[in-house]
């Protein structure tokens, strides 16, 4: 009978430790929705579709070469 109480013990401490889980589980899902939704309106208002922000980033990374290749064309070779 002892071991049968013990059993139902660590059961109880398992079902315990699944809920605390899940429902920290939860919570962390709640904050990254509220992220998503945060990202989501800031791109909105930088005037970028989500599904085109790879093209964005990449249109980005493109210009700030360039100009970084400018700036470098302008500095005289004597200073380098």
């Amino acid at each position: 009978m002892q071991q049968l109480e013990e059993q139902i013990k660590v059961l109880r401490k398992k079902i315990e430790d699944a809920k605390n889980k899940r429902y920290k589980a939860e919570v962390r899902l709640e904050s990254l929705e509220k992220q998503e939704k945060q990202i989501l309106r800031q791109l909105e208002e930088l005037g970028v579709e989500p599904s085109k922000l790879e093209e964005e980033i990449e249109r980005l990374e493109k210009e700030i070469r360039k100009e970084i290749e400018e700036v470098n064309a302008m500095i005289p070779q004597e200073l380098l």
